[in-house]
């Protein structure tokens, strides 16, 4: 389960990875509940939302070019310096008095320009940091380094906001990247397995990558599915503030404890899927279905406290569709086009939420938060029919219902060949 953890230049990359992690948590939850305490509207947590991944939306692909063009510790060292600058800067606003909801509109779309080059660059800097015999299980371990943050992470943004104010937790945020700075600095270099730069100044490459991905029904249906999850079923910031606030009236404590929750079962997925030796594209398939029905049966559970337990669950099987579809992405993917490609895969994961995020805001302000929870997960659960479908005919194979006793029922089996015509 931690076997790409012996590698000493990821251990450091994880270890900055997690206090960085948590301060982004502490300031996703608190900036999530300022504009809602603000604006007393969910809507304005959807532009929030939108306002951070409208970048990767617009400029996402152009990322992945700069990502495959420069060495990736380099670029690495500006992205988490200016993420800290963009934390220290809601740190001042708030702690002066000052802030009001365009101030974190502003910081919310700079963290959102930076995360273009940040996300794709970090996401192939594992393969240079643990080499291709250990990159799924270091994909895998990212993913539960993130979820644990999301345990930690909440849970002292709301002691620190009821106790001394939310001013305190965006500047911890900010502080807190100080790690990974001090993670790049220390690596050993000459232990990466280096990926192949992309020439300069050679034009095209946005529009070979993809071509790339088109060529490849197994890099193109998971990048679609997980665009529709991103863009429907992952807007739980605006769904658990409103259930917290309301639905069963619990302030910020609960909306903090929902996404305390979330993540222990996001963590116990990423590290289900880090003892898991494959990721095959069925698996993603049915998980993404489960996904969108866990969503459906949780939005009408009227009981706060088994809303909360279901929420591990939720987490568990959201977080190892994501983990599949990236880990599949990446082992399908040449190392000199990984990050044109994973740009394109946080681009429809992440870059769907500046539409989906309005949307759902204004689903939840209009209809009530119930009628937005299980809207998102009925088209969540239509996609991975559809995109399962696909890729069974990508790979030739068909479905086969059989009713009869002792038999498998449902089964995918492979299309029997066209005979030739007679002569």
């Amino acid at each position: 389960m931690f076997s790409s953890l012996r590698i000493r230049n990821y251990r450091l990359f994880a270890a900055g990875a997690a206090v960085s992690n948590t301060g982004t948590w502490m300031a996703r939850i608190t900036q999530d509940w300022l504009v809602l305490s603000l604006t007393g509207s969910s809507a304005a947590v959807g532009v929030t939302t939108a306002m951070q991944f409208l970048p990767m939306l617009l400029f996402g692909l152009y990322g992945g070019v700069i990502a495959d063009r420069f060495a990736k510790r380099n670029l690495l060292f500006l992205t988490q310096g200016a993420m800290g600058m963009g934390g220290l800067f809601l740190a001042a606003m708030t702690l002066s008095g000052h802030v009001q909801v365009w101030h974190v509109y502003v910081t919310a779309f700079f963290t959102g320009l930076v995360t273009v080059v940040d996300n794709p660059t970090r996401q192939s800097f594992v393969s240079e940091l643990v080499g291709p015999d250990q990159l799924r299980n270091a994909v895998s371990l990212n993913s539960a380094n993130f979820q644990s943050a999301r345990l930690i992470g909440p849970a002292v943004a709301g002691l620190v906001t009821a106790a001394v104010g939310p001013g305190w937790a965006f500047l911890a945020n900010g502080l807190s990247f100080l790690a990974p700075l001090t993670g790049l600095l220390l690596i050993r270099t000459a232990e990466l397995t280096r990926s192949p730069l992309a020439p300069r100044g050679r034009k095209g490459q946005l529009r070979e990558g993809l071509n790339y991905v088109s060529r490849h029904p197994e890099l193109i249906w998971p990048i679609v599915l997980i665009g529709f999850i991103g863009t429907f079923g992952f807007n739980f910031p605006i769904w658990l503030s409103a259930y917290a606030d309301d639905v069963f009236h619990g302030g910020s404590g609960m909306y903090a404890l929902f996404t305390t929750l979330m993540g222990a079962g996001s963590l116990i997925g990423a590290l289900l899927a880090a003892r898991r030796r494959s990721s095959r594209l069925r698996m993603l398939a049915g998980a993404a279905g489960l996904f969108g029905v866990a969503l459906i049966a949780v939005a009408a559970v009227p009981s706060a406290y088994v809303f909360a337990a279901l929420l591990v669950p939720v987490g568990a099987i959201g977080l190892t569709v994501n983990v599949t579809a990236n880990s599949s992405v990446q082992m399908a993917t040449d190392p000199e086009m990984r990050g044109r490609v994973m740009s394109l895969f946080m681009m429809v994961f992440v870059g769907g939420t500046p539409l989906g995020g309005p949307l759902f805001g204004w689903l939840t302000d209009a209809y009530g938060v119930r009628v937005s929870f299980a809207l998102g997960g009925l088209i969540v659960a239509v996609a991975a029919l559809g995109v399962g479908l696909m890729l069974a005919r990508a790979a030739n194979l068909r479905l086969k219902v059989d009713l009869r006793r002792g038999r498998t029922h449902v089964e995918f089996v492979a299309r029997e060949r066209e005979l030739a015509p007679a002569a």
